[in-house]
Protein backbone atom coordinates (compact mmCIF):
# COMPACT_ATOMS: atom_id res chain seq x y z
CA UNK A 1 0.00 0.00 0.00
CA UNK A 2 1.28 3.42 -1.10
CA UNK A 3 -0.22 6.57 0.81
CA UNK A 4 1.56 10.05 1.69
CA UNK A 5 0.72 9.69 4.94
CA UNK A 6 3.73 9.05 7.78
CA UNK A 7 1.38 8.15 10.81
CA UNK A 8 0.64 4.41 9.85
CA UNK A 9 0.67 1.82 12.44
CA UNK A 10 0.59 -1.86 11.50
CA UNK A 11 -0.81 -4.74 13.35
CA UNK A 12 -2.87 -7.38 13.91
CA UNK A 13 -6.42 -6.88 13.91
CA UNK A 14 -7.97 -8.45 17.76
CA UNK A 15 -11.79 -7.85 17.06
CA UNK A 16 -14.28 -6.84 14.96
CA UNK A 17 -17.71 -5.33 16.70
CA UNK A 18 -20.08 -4.77 14.13
CA UNK A 19 -23.48 -2.32 14.71
CA UNK A 20 -26.23 -1.83 12.31
CA UNK A 21 -24.20 0.63 10.62
CA UNK A 22 -20.46 0.44 11.47
CA UNK A 23 -18.37 -2.00 13.00
CA UNK A 24 -15.41 -1.21 15.68
CA UNK A 25 -12.43 -2.63 14.81
CA UNK A 26 -9.52 -3.05 17.30
CA UNK A 27 -5.77 -3.55 15.92
CA UNK A 28 -2.98 -4.72 18.44
CA UNK A 29 0.02 -3.38 17.64
CA UNK A 30 3.54 -4.78 17.82
CA UNK A 31 4.32 -2.80 20.95
CA UNK A 32 1.29 -4.57 22.53
CA UNK A 33 -1.12 -1.58 22.52
CA UNK A 34 -3.98 -1.48 20.80
CA UNK A 35 -5.74 1.02 18.35
CA UNK A 36 -9.45 1.27 17.65
CA UNK A 37 -11.01 2.74 14.76
CA UNK A 38 -15.19 3.08 14.03
CA UNK A 39 -15.46 2.24 10.41
CA UNK A 40 -18.46 1.08 8.10
CA UNK A 41 -19.40 -2.09 7.54
CA UNK A 42 -19.40 -2.08 4.05
CA UNK A 43 -15.41 -1.28 4.43
CA UNK A 44 -14.60 -4.14 6.66
CA UNK A 45 -16.46 -6.45 3.95
CA UNK A 46 -14.54 -4.25 1.36
CA UNK A 47 -11.17 -4.75 3.56
CA UNK A 48 -12.29 -8.74 4.03
CA UNK A 49 -11.17 -8.31 7.66
CA UNK A 50 -11.03 -10.82 9.90
CA UNK A 51 -9.88 -11.11 13.36
CA UNK A 52 -6.08 -12.49 13.27
CA UNK A 53 -5.56 -10.94 10.05
CA UNK A 54 -3.05 -8.03 9.38
CA UNK A 55 -4.46 -4.70 8.91
CA UNK A 56 -2.56 -0.78 8.91
CA UNK A 57 -3.82 2.14 11.14
CA UNK A 58 -3.51 4.99 9.70
CA UNK A 59 -3.99 8.18 11.59
CA UNK A 60 -6.01 10.70 9.94
CA UNK A 61 -5.89 14.08 12.40
CA UNK A 62 -4.72 17.82 12.01
CA UNK A 63 -3.68 17.22 15.45
CA UNK A 64 -2.07 14.74 18.50
CA UNK A 65 -3.41 14.99 22.03
CA UNK A 66 -0.96 14.24 24.90
CA UNK A 67 -2.26 13.05 28.11
CA UNK A 68 -1.35 11.63 31.72
CA UNK A 69 -1.94 8.66 33.56
CA UNK A 70 -4.35 10.50 36.37
CA UNK A 71 -3.27 7.48 38.31
CA UNK A 72 -0.03 8.08 38.90
CA UNK A 73 -0.24 11.98 38.04
CA UNK A 74 2.08 11.37 35.38
CA UNK A 75 4.58 9.70 37.03
CA UNK A 76 6.01 5.92 36.90
CA UNK A 77 6.90 3.81 39.01
CA UNK A 78 10.23 2.60 39.94
CA UNK A 79 9.94 -0.25 37.84
CA UNK A 80 9.43 1.91 34.97
CA UNK A 81 5.64 0.67 34.40
CA UNK A 82 2.16 2.96 35.08
CA UNK A 83 1.17 2.82 38.56
CA UNK A 84 -2.76 0.46 38.63
CA UNK A 85 -3.74 1.44 34.64
CA UNK A 86 -7.43 2.06 36.93
CA UNK A 87 -7.60 5.82 34.65
CA UNK A 88 -7.44 4.19 31.49
CA UNK A 89 -3.89 4.35 30.14
CA UNK A 90 -1.85 1.72 28.64
CA UNK A 91 0.96 1.67 30.62
CA UNK A 92 4.55 2.45 30.06
CA UNK A 93 7.45 0.05 29.53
Amino acid sequence: MKISAQNKLMGKVVSIDKGAVNSIVKIELSANPVITAVITNNAVEDLELVEGGQACAVVKSSNVMVGICQDGKGKEKESGECCSGSCGCQGHK
